[in-house]
């Protein structure tokens, strides 16, 4: 799929009723796309006050010659291509000894079970297996996420109620603490 079919799609998937529902044909329509285009690793559609459509690429390059670009943003009012400004900075290992509790799936972080409510845990909170440490919301559904490792929280690295991806850092726990 080249940078204009991309455009053409984001334009396409942009027209969806995302801001209030969305059909069962259009998410067949958007399923369909994922698997026939392995090099789009997800398609994301935002309503209400940020409508837009994401389209995320792979970092697998398809036919392994060609270097995959940042993701394709549309938004009504704004251009089309890459995003633009500088590099994410890069994040300082965890030392080896720290255990990482990781989002299972794409979502909105919450340290808490409700606004203005005590975090489930913060900074020097023990923690067990099976303690739910936070919730992520994924399409209206708040998922309580349990740990998987028994320790001292030594570093909340996601920021509540911001977005976070599958695989994303959300603790780090120190098992020997």
């Amino acid at each position: 799929m080249n940078s204009k079919e991309t455009q053409e799609l984001a334009k396409l998937l942009a027209k969806l009723p995302g801001i209030r529902s969305i059909e069962l044909d259009d998410v067949r329509s958007m399923a369909e796309l994922l698997h026939e285009f392995p090099e789009i690793g997800s398609i994301e559609v935002r309503g209400w006050f940020e409508s837009a459509v994401v389209i995320t690429r792979t970092g697998m390059p398809v036919g392994g010659a060609v270097p995959v670009p940042p993701p394709v943003v549309y938004a009504p009012g704004l251009v089309m291509g890459a995003p633009s400004g500088a590099p994410a900075p890069a994040v300082a290992p965890a030392a080896s000894a720290l255990k990482e509790i990781k989002s299972p799936m794409v979502g909105t972080f919450y340290t808490a079970p409700e606004p203005g409510a005590e975090p489930y845990v913060k900074v020097g909170s023990r923690v067990s297996v099976g303690q739910t440490v936070c919730i992520i919301e994924a399409m209206k559904i708040m998922n309580e996420i349990e740990a998987e490792v028994a320790g001292l929280v030594r570093e909340v690295v996601a920021d509540d109620a911001q977005p976070v991806e599958f695989g994303t850092v959300l603790y780090r726990v120190d098992p020997n603490g």
